[in-house]
């Protein structure tokens, strides 16, 4: 078993996490979404130990994480679209599918063979530094077991992959609370994962957008009918709740509920708090007790939310 080493968020911390993804290591990383579990692009070795610590599939393709507008055009090829979408997005949490550049040093298992990458520009300053030290890009999924909760917190990636990980930087609670938004612009403009950008200001830029349902391949990471998991089973739409369940409420017309997203019905507020209440009801929850979410509007962030809860919730 590994030694998990833990950093600060200082330059001299920093500067040891990314040697130590240079030299094909592995380090978790706060991004402003959820923490991500990172590796030099160019490695394969340390690619590999990606899939390996978290029990990856390895036709799940990885999000390369860039620090600037240049780095993303070394490994990506940006049409004018790409670039009107990045000029209004970037940095934040918005991944964007486009075709993988020719010669861009990426180490074929982060794409999983595939001839497009997902490329993204966090606007977490930690993230930025980390990438920068490195000097290539950071592949990075969720810094999780695979099909499981996804962390937004120090504490919460411990629980998972101390041991199994290199080291693991520390830093504030992550802003969004969840993943990153996932736009292909291969073809017609769609969207393969709802996220932390909602559908409606990615419509004012480009006009109507396709959406990827249940796909036959997996094209980009968020895919998997089944993902963003608790151990406890998790039911959604739920008004009446039974005696074996912990309901988890939003709004203000949830009452007897034992945990809630948001008292005031903001999906800014459920959406950054969705993993953490996740955590919480599954260490509350005994052997047969089922979590239990009062239904969240399909508009906005809600679209995210539902998604995640409809994973969360499918048969394992």
């Amino acid at each position: 078993m590994l030694m998990t080493r833990r950093f600060g968020n200082e330059d001299r911390d920093i500067a040891v996490a990314a040697k130590m993804l240079r030299n094909g290591e592995i380090v978790a990383f706060p991004t402003e979404t959820v923490y991500g579990l990172g590796a030099d692009a160019s490695n394969p070795g340390g690619i590999g130990r990606i899939y390996e610590a978290k029990a990856r599939p390895r036709h799940n393709p990885l999000i390369v994480h860039v620090c600037d507008i240049e780095m993303a055009h070394n490994v990506a090829e940006f049409d004018p679209k790409a670039a009107l979408v990045a000029d209004r997005f970037w940095p934040g949490p918005l991944t964007m599918l486009l075709p993988k550049k020719v010669g861009s040093r990426l180490a074929p298992a982060v794409t999983a063979g595939l001839e497009t990458v997902a490329v993204r520009f966090p606007s977490s300053k930690v993230a930025q530094r980390l990438i920068r030290a490195v000097g290539f890009p950071v592949a990075a999924p969720s810094a999780n077991l695979s099909g499981k909760i996804s962390p937004t917190r120090f504490a919460q990636v411990l629980r998972q992959l101390d041991g199994r990980i290199a080291g693991i930087v520390q830093d504030d609670a992550c802003d969004h609370g969840l993943e990153s938004t996932i736009l292909s612009l291969i073809g017609t403009p769609a969207i393969l994962r709802h996220g932390s950008v909602p559908q409606e200001p990615l419509e004012d830029l480009l006009g109507s957008l396709g959406e990827v349902g249940e796909p036959r391949e997996i094209s980009s990471p968020g895919q998997f009918r089944s993902h963003y998991a608790p151990e406890a089973s998790v039911r959604t739409e739920v008004c009446e709740p039974t005696a074996n369940m912990i309901w988890i409420g939003f709004g203000p017309d949830c009452e007897g509920c034992r945990l809630t997203l948001s008292t005031s019905g903001d999906l800014e507020e459920a959406a950054r708090s969705l993993y953490d209440v996740m955590v919480e009801a599954d260490l509350l929850a005994r052997a047969d007790d089922v979590i239990a979410f009062a239904p969240i509007p399909m508009y906005g962030l809600g679209r995210a939310i539902n998604d995640r809860l409809r994973r969360a919730a499918a048969p394992r």
